[in-house]
C-alpha cells in the first residue's frame, strides 16, 4: 500500500517512451496513420484536406468547409446528421490557413459506418441553394457581431500586417464575401480541394487490418496527386497600427512577428524563452501586467506553426485608458530579457513546468497521436520530443538572453491595437 506520509521520490525526466502510429502509404504524397493501442472502445478519424484559407478567393474555403454536410441529391443535411447521431458519432470540422480537417468521434464498432456516411456526404455534396443561403445568412450575422468585438478587430488587422508580403495568407473575411459568392465557386473549390485534396488520414482506435484497408480503399478517390507547395518567405509589416472602435471600453493588443517552425535550430530553445515571457500563469507578462499593474485579466504569448514558417504573438485585452501603458510594459519585459540573465531559480521553475506539460500532452493514445501529427507535419517523428527534453535540460540563461536579442527586438515587431 502507498505510504502517503512519505514524499514521493523526485525523478529526472530524460526521455519518454512514445508509441508511434502505424503508417500506411496510400500514394507517394498521402498516408493513413493508425494508432491501434486504445484501451477502450472509443475511436476517432481525422481527414486532412488541402483546402485552407490560403486557397481560393475571399472566404470560399471557410464556406465550403461549413457546407460539407449540407446535403446531397439523395440526402438532406438533417438525414446526414441523423445518421451520424444515431450511431453515437460526434462530428467537428475546421479550416486553418493551410488546410481543413474533418474529425469524427464514435465507438469503434460504428466508426466505419459513419466514415461511409461522411465520405458520401463529402463526395456528393450538392450545394443546394436553400442550404447555401441559410448558411451564408447565419455566418454573415455572426460576422457582423464579431466586428463589434475589439479582440476580433485586432486579430484580423494583425493577420493582415503579419502576413503582409503574402496576400493569400494576409486576406481576411469581408462583408462582400457573403454577397458575391456563387454556387459555381463553391463547387469549383470543392472539386479541386476536396474531391482531389485529401492529404492525410489519422485513425485512432482498436480496429483490425481489414477495417483500415476499408478506409484506404474508400479514400483512394480523394487523395492529392501532387504535393502542395506552401509559402516560406513571408515578411511581417513592421510598425504600429490602431483600429478605431467607437465607444469601446476595452482595447485589444497584438504584438508579434514572423518566426519559424519545428525545423528551425532555434525552435526548441525559443519555446523556453516564450514560456518565461508569457506562456504560463506565472510568466513575466502575467506577473507584471496582471498581478502588479492590474491592467488585464490575462495576457499570453504563443508560437504558431505553418507548413514552411511560423510566427510569435503576444495577446491581451486591457482598459482603453491603459493601452499605451500596457505596450510600454510589454516593451520593458522584452528589454529585460535582452539585458539581464534569467535567474536560475526561475529557469528551474519553467523547465519543470514545461516537462510537466509535455508529460501531460503525451498521456494516452489520442494525445500521443496528436503529438505525432504535429511533428509529422514538418517531416519529424516522435523522437523530436525527446530532443526537446534534452534541449530543456541543457539550456542556460546566457542562451535565453542571446535568443531575446535575436528575436525580441521591438523595432522588428508588428504592433496592432483595437479599441
Amino acid at each position: 500500500m502507498l505510504d502517503r506520509t512519505k514524499q514521493p521520490e523526485l525523478k529526472t525526466i530524460d526521455k519518454i517512451d512514445f508509441v508511434a502510429p502505424i503508417e500506411y502509404k496510400i500514394n507517394e504524397n498521402v498516408s493513413l496513420y493508425h494508432m491501434k493501442d486504445v484501451p477502450n472502445a472509443t475511436s476517432r478519424f481525422d481527414l486532412y484536406f488541402d483546402a485552407g484559407k490560403c486557397h481560393g478567393e475571399g472566404s470560399i474555403a471557410s464556406f465550403v468547409n461549413g457546407l460539407i454536410l449540407s446535403g446531397t441529391e439523395q440526402k438532406t443535411s438533417i438525414e446526414i446528421n441523423n445518421e451520424i447521431n444515431s450511431k453515437g458519432g460526434f462530428y467537428e470540422s475546421g479550416v486553418s490557413q493551410e488546410n481543413s480537417v474533418i474529425s469524427l468521434y464514435s465507438l469503434s464498432e460504428n466508426l466505419l459506418e459513419i466514415f461511409e456516411t461522411i465520405t458520401d456526404a463529402i463526395e456528393n455534396v450538392a450545394f443546394i441553394e436553400k442550404e447555401v443561403k441559410e448558411f451564408l445568412g447565419d455566418k454573415k450575422q455572426g460576422f457582423n457581431i464579431s466586428l463589434q468585438k475589439v479582440n476580433y478587430l485586432a486579430q484580423r488587422a494583425f493577420q493582415e500586417d503579419l502576413f503582409k508580403s503574402s496576400q493569400p495568407y494576409a486576406k481576411t473575411t469581408e462583408l462582400s464575401d457573403f454577397e458575391h459568392v456563387q454556387i459555381d465557386d463553391l463547387k469549383s473549390f470543392h472539386r479541386r480541394h476536396y474531391l482531389k485534396g485529401l492529404s492525410k488520414i489519422v485513425v485512432v482506435g482498436d480496429l483490425d487490418e481489414a477495417s483500415i484497408q476499408t478506409f484506404i480503399n474508400r479514400a483512394k478517390d480523394f487523395v492529392l496527386e501532387q504535393k502542395t507547395e506552401f509559402a516560406s518567405d513571408i515578411q511581417n509589416k513592421i510598425g504600429s497600427r490602431h483600429v478605431m472602435k467607437e465607444n469601446a471600453v476595452q482595447s485589444a493588443v497584438r504584438v508579434g512577428r514572423i518566426l519559424f517552425n519545428k525545423n528551425h535550430p532555434d525552435y526548441l530553445d525559443f519555446l523556453v524563452l516564450n514560456t518565461i515571457l508569457g506562456d504560463y500563469f506565472g510568466s513575466r507578462l502575467m506577473s507584471n501586467i496582471r498581478e502588479d499593474k492590474g491592467y488585464t485579466y490575462g495576457i499570453g504569448t504563443m508560437v504558431a506553426e505553418l507548413n514552411e514558417t511560423g510566427y510569435f504573438m503576444i495577446a491581451t485585452e486591457v482598459g482603453t485608458d491603459v493601452k499605451e501603458a500596457t505596450l510600454k510594459e510589454i516593451q520593458i519585459e522584452l528589454t529585460r530579457l535582452k539585458n539581464e540573465l534569467v535567474p536560475l531559480e526561475e529557469m528551474e521553475l519553467v523547465k519543470n513546468y514545461m516537462l510537466g506539460q509535455l508529460l501531460k500532452s503525451a498521456d494516452g493514445p489520442y494525445a500521443m497521436t496528436d503529438l505525432f501529427i504535429s511533428a509529422e507535419l514538418h517531416g519529424l517523428d516522435l523522437n523530436f520530443y525527446n530532443k526537446a527534453i534534452n534541449a530543456l535540460n541543457e539550456i542556460t540563461p546566457e542562451r535565453i538572453k542571446a535568443l531575446a536579442n535575436k528575436y525580441l527586438n521591438w523595432e522588428e515587431m508588428t504592433i496592432v491595437t483595437a479599441g
